[in-house]
């Protein structure tokens, strides 16, 4: 008999949950939808705080509304401040702390408040606050445990803890804790006023995803696509970046057609198109890689472009000048062989244009996410389709145009 989705066994709330996690906000969502909202705030709260914010906004009004009374007050609470902080924030991920005392507390009070609380919660640390909600210190459960029953809280408890702020982005928050490895983390407002804690697991687990879109990005995959994407759902996120590459290839091809009579003059020269595109792709490839990185560690520091497009560059010449020797040595043989008269001046030809080809996609490399970066995009957004095209044209355009000058 089919399960009966008004009361599904724990097992089914698990595999929900799970099932979520594997899908976009949306797609996650339009799965929940179809299930009673008490079980939605169940399985909500079983997933991140940040995916658990998109899903509630892609649900219908009338049905967050459900799931808000069936879900705990506290916990709901911790939604509604969640989402007055922007995505990708340390506010967005924040999770309702549960074991909060005040400093005249003794170790007896606090250890019986926490009975029932470590019965439904994973509690890691003990956060001691004031009449105001600002965060005086932390209590270990070590502590708790070694103490005396009648020692006050505020004797034993780590003051000036670290914490993050509800605004801080998830970037700039990872190079705060690096060092540090704690399992928890206090959030704090400007005021010192404890507004939630957030788990490193979840944080290095947000960046880990970060990290692993940033590949698909680089070519036109979006970040909401999982492996359970449905088809329809991948075709919409893929096909419009697929047009947009094939406009720039037609970029690429009119170069070509500029050049007709050379190519037709010179026909050895179709031999080395993709070799140059090839190479000089490759290395723009790699000045891709390394501005992103440095983009995403927080390496690369205001006034440092400029560096980093001369060092890019730079590179570029070194690497064109030695395969391009080999290049123009490939030329060289098979101009002989078909005892073409110019084979020393394409020779020529291939070794320039190959030095040329790649310090341009040297500086590609390094201008297109820096470009997008300043006009508010993703760095990351399809940067290898804009990359190939300013590769291929300058590569193509340098070798025929050289062609047609020289020869």
């Amino acid at each position: 008999m089919e399960q009966d989705k008004q009361n599904p066994p724990e097992t089914d709330r698990q595999a929900l949950a799970s099932a979520a996690k594997a899908r976009a906000p949306a797609e996650a969502a339009a799965l929940l939808a179809e299930y009673p909202a008490a079980r939605i705030a169940e399985v909500l709260q079983d997933l991140p705080p940040a995916l658990t914010q998109d899903i509630l906004a892609e649900l219908p009004g009338g049905l967050v509304d459900g799931i808000a009374h069936a879900a705990p007050e506290q916990t709901v609470a911790q939604w509604r401040t969640n989402q007055q902080f922007a995505q990708g924030s340390i506010g967005r991920m924040m999770e309702p702390v549960r074991a909060v005392f005040r400093p005249q507390m003794t170790v007896r009070e606090t250890i019986e408040q926490l009975r029932p609380l470590v019965r439904t919660a994973f509690i890691t640390y003990g956060y001691i606050v004031d009449d105001g909600g600002r965060l005086l210190g932390i209590v270990t459960m070590r502590d708790l445990l070694f103490a005396d029953d009648d020692t006050p809280l505020d004797s034993i408890m780590l003051r000036n803890a670290f914490s993050l702020t509800p605004d801080l982005a998830l970037a700039d928050a990872m190079k705060l804790v690096l060092d540090r490895h704690y399992p928890v983390y206090p959030v704090c407002d400007s005021e010192g006023r404890l507004l939630g804690l957030v788990r490193g697991q979840t944080m290095f687990a947000e960046q880990a995803f970060e990290i692993t879109a940033q590949v698909g990005s680089m070519v036109g995959v979006e970040k909401e696509e999982r492996l359970a994407t449905p088809l329809k759902g991948s075709f919409k996120f893929r096909h419009p970046w697929l047009q947009i590459n094939l406009a720039t290839a037609f970029i690429a091809g009119a170069v070509v057609a500029i050049f007709q009579d050379t190519v037709d003059r010179l026909v050895i020269l179709a031999l080395f198109l993709p070799i140059l595109a090839g190479q000089s792709g490759n290395t723009g490839c790699q000045a891709l890689a390394v501005t992103l990185r440095g983009m995403t560690l927080g390496e690369l520091k205001a006034g440092a472009e400029r560096a980093l497009v001369v060092k890019e560059a730079s590179l570029g010449a070194l690497n064109g000048a030695f395969t391009g020797l080999v290049a123009a040595l490939g030329m060289f043989i098979v101009a002989n062989y078909q005892d073409n008269p110019n084979a020393l001046m394409l020779s020529l030809v291939v070794w320039i244009a190959l030095v040329g080809s790649c310090v341009a996609s040297g500086i590609a490399g390094a201008m297109v996410p820096l470009t997008l970066k300043r006009f508010g995009f993703d760095p990351a957004t399809a940067s290898s389709i804009f990359l190939t095209t300013a590769t291929d044209v300058v590569s193509m355009g340098l070798l025929l145009g050289l062609a047609a000058m020289l020869i």
